[in-house]
């Protein structure tokens, strides 16, 4: 496994290039919170709360939501058709070069 780049606009519109490892099974949401970025992940990563409410803004598809996921943006804000829980975005190789914005608290 190797290390990739994400690449993350604040809140403030600042991109910031991350370094992820992909070996060991993080996600986006404990990405930023290794970085300090302004992610809460209240919840741990179960879904349930969208403080780490990200939009993808990478053409490339990732993943379908999950049911959970869905239902939870369903009750968040600021939800767009891009928008997805960083928890819910597993950290791998597929990754390299991803942008993601952190959605208003």
């Amino acid at each position: 496994m190797k290390d990739i780049t994400i690449n993350i606009i604040d809140r403030d519109g600042k991109k910031h290039s991350l370094i992820a490892p992909t070996d060991m099974n993080m996600n986006i949401m404990e990405l930023c919170k290794s970085y300090e970025l302004p992610v809460e992940g209240v919840c741990g990563g179960m879904a349930m709360c969208a403080s780490c409410h990200v939009y993808v803004d990478s053409e490339i598809l990732i993943e379908e939501k999950n049911a959970d996921e869905e239902a939870m943006l369903s009750e968040a804000f600021h939800v767009k058709n891009n928008s997805r829980l960083g928890c819910q975005i597993q950290i791998n190789e597929k990754l390299d070069g991803f942008q993601f914005e952190l959605a208003p608290e």
